[in-house]
This record gives structure tokens, C-alpha cells and sequence, in this order.
């Protein structure tokens, strides 16, 4: 475990989240790799369909690195995306512009849940293997890679609704009225999640994170019920796994800040903070179980270099001088926002917190 960590130049992300000294607060940016760069948008024009560019190792490979190459970032994440798995499971996943996520085969009786196949990742899932160990080659070690999944429920939840939703309904009227369908979808997914991650990192990647996009819609009980449990499950798989036990999981719940200490529990080396809680009160409730990642507000890269780098300093301060901070947005970069205004973000970051 040492031995690797200590091939990568860049290490302080990997310190920050076993809580240990580094020389400033690592950086790096959800969606990072996305349509905010004018040469991401050209390889996604060359790649035609999205999940094209996702299917393409040498195109993910090519907009993973294009952030670090432009930004000093602490860490490169994996150009993919968290529907990857139902993709796989032959659901008809489709892109719609100006819409998102369709899925063209929807699950919503028990036949469908029963007909969901069990994947192989090195086979269905190939592509994505492919291009994280072609990331891992062309990155040379400058920085960890991060891998990633979507968790259980949020996977869940696209499939039952067929797309995204404001109210998603049909996925909480299988989980309030057959809540067994909905436990035996999750149960699955949790099992497809756990093999995905593990065949992410006998691939190569450093670190992995789960994004709970939909986690924060449910009430406390069943976020604990149809959520956490199924993280928790996750996490707990991968470190009975002892070849990649040592590996850091990342848990992310979007509004989800009324169940910090549950997350901290399920045995992850750090949660995720969207913009909507104060890090320095998440701090005091969690103590130093894990480290904390967050939390600037996306659309504060919209406002002047001086209120960036106030709002940076006072996320900084609120967080006190401990260890175990890496420093993110609260949620994905917008699309509109100035490739200036995030040099600014990185720069404020690794200057005010230098130690």
C-alpha cells in the first residue's frame, strides 16, 4: 500500500483523506472534466453521442487529463458516468437533449427486477476499465485517480422512473407500497456497485467515491432503510476485499446533511459535503472519525476572483486548522462558468491554506 502511494508525486489528496499532515488543503472539483472547457466541448462534438466519449477509452482518457493539464489540481477523476451500470443491464440509455437520462425499458414490476442480468465488469463494463488503466499510464503518476459509482438508490431511482424527476414518484410507489421489489432492486445494485468499484480498483484507481445524487429526497427512516444501509453494504464489501481494503472510499449524499454521523459510520474514510451545511459545525458533529470534502457553491465561481477568494477563506477558517480537509464544490461545476474563475478557486485554495 505504501509502495503505491508513494509513486504518486502529488500525494497531499490522499494524506488529507487519511487525515494526515500536508503542506496546503488539496483540491479538485466535481465534473471537473466537463462542458465548462471550450476543449472538452471539442472532443464531445467530435464524439457525437455522449456515452459515445464515455465508450471511447482513449476520448475519457483525453478529457480526464485535459483539467489537470489546465489547473494544479490534487486529483484527477475518471470521465464516466454513474449510469453506466443499467446501461449495461441492456435498459436503453439515451441522452436526450435538454432532458438527460432516458432509459427506454424502465423497471417497475418484479419480471423486470428478476430479468436484470448479473454483470461482469470486465466485460460489460470493459470500456471503463480500459480507460482508467489508460488514464493511469498517460497521468504518470502526477496525481491519484479517482473512480466512482452511483449508489444503489440513485441508480435505482433512474431505472424505475425511466429519467430524472422533480418528485420521483414511481420509484417511492414501489418503495412505499412493495417495499420487498424495491429492497430486492437495491440488494441487486448494491452487489453490482460493490463488483464495479473493485474491478475500478484492480484497474488502477487510488480512491473511489459513491455519489448519493437522490439520497436527500427521502425522509430520515427510509434514507436509512433504502439508502445508507445499501451504501453501507458497499463499503463493507470492499474492505472485506483485502487486496483493495486499503483503498479510500468517498461517500456523497446531496442534501444530506441531517445524517452526517450515519454516513461517518458506515466505515468510509470520508463524506462529502454539499453547499448547504456549515463545515465547521459538520466538524464539531462528526469530530475525526473521516475527513470532511466540500463545500463552495457551485454558482460562486459565477461571482468576481475577490468573492471567490473570501468565500474560499471562510469555508478554510470555518473548518479550523485540522487535518482531513479536501476542498471541493458542494455539488458539479455549471457548464457557463469562466475556466479563469476556477484558476482562482485553485490558486485560493492551495495559497490561504498553506501551512
Amino acid at each position: 500500500m505504501v509502495e503505491k502511494q508513494m509513486t504518486i508525486k502529488n500525494d497531499r489528496f490522499l494524506k488529507a483523506l487519511r487525515r494526515e499532515p500536508v503542506d496546503c488543503t488539496p483540491i479538485w472539483i466535481m465534473r471537473q472534466a466537463g462542458r465548462y472547457l471550450p476543449e472538452y466541448r471539442e472532443v464531445r462534438a467530435k464524439a457525437g453521442k455522449f456515452m459515445n466519449l464515455c465508450k471511447t477509452p482513449e476520448l475519457a482518457c483525453q478529457v480526464t487529463l485535459q483539467p489537470i493539464d489546465r489547473f494544479p489540481l490534487d486529483a484527477a477523476i475518471l470521465f464516466s458516468d454513474i449510469l453506466t451500470i443499467p446501461d449495461a443491464m441492456g435498459l436503453g440509455l439515451e441522452f436526450l437533449e435538454g432532458e438527460g437520462p432516458h432509459f427506454s425499458k424502465p423497471v417497475r414490476t418484479e419480471e423486470d427486477i428478476v430479468q436484470l442480468p448479473t454483470l461482469d465488469p470486465e466485460q460489460e463494463l470493459g470500456y471503463v476499465m480500459d480507460a482508467v488503466r489508460l488514464i493511469k499510464k498517460e497521468l504518470h503518476d502526477r496525481v491519484p485517480l479517482i473512480g466512482f459509482s452511483g449508489s444503489p438508490w440513485t441508480i435505482g431511482s433512474y431505472m424505475v422512473e425511466g429519467s430524472g424527476s422533480k418528485s420521483f414518484s414511481n420509484v417511492k410507489k414501489m418503495a412505499f407500497n412493495t417495499p420487498e421489489l424495491m429492497h430486492r432492486l437495491l440488494q441487486h445494485l448494491a452487489h453490482s456497485v460493490s463488483d464495479y468499484l473493485l474491478a475500478q480498483m484492480a484497474a488502477g484507481v487510488d480512491v473511489v467515491m459513491i455519489f448519493d445524487t437522490w439520497g436527500g429526497m427521502l425522509s430520515t427512516p427510509d434514507y436509512h432503510a433504502f439508502s445508507l444501509v445499501y451504501m453501507q453494504q458497499v463499503v463493507r464489501k470492499i474492505r472485506e476485499n483485502t487486496a483493495f481494503s486499503h483503498i479510500p472510499m468517498v461517500l456523497f449524499t446531496k442534501n444530506g446533511g441531517m445524517w452526517l454521523e450515519s454516513i461517518a459510520l458506515t466505515g468510509c474514510d470520508a463524506v462529502g459535503l454539499d453547499w448547504t451545511i456549515d463545515i465547521g459545525s459538520a466538524r464539531e458533529r462528526i469530530g475525526d472519525k473521516v475527513a470532511l470534502q466540500g463545500n463552495l457553491d457551485p454558482a460562486m465561481l459565477y461571482a468576481s476572483p475577490q468573492k471567490i477568494e473570501a468565500a474560499v477563506a471562510d469555508i478554510l477558517n470555518r473548518f479550523g486548522s485540522h487535518y482531513g480537509h479536501v476542498f471541493n464544490l458542494g455539488h458539479g461545476i455549471e457548464p457557463g462558468i469562466d475556466p479563469e474563475h476556477v484558476s482562482v478557486l485553485v490558486d485560493a485554495v492551495h495559497r490561504l491554506s498553506r501551512r
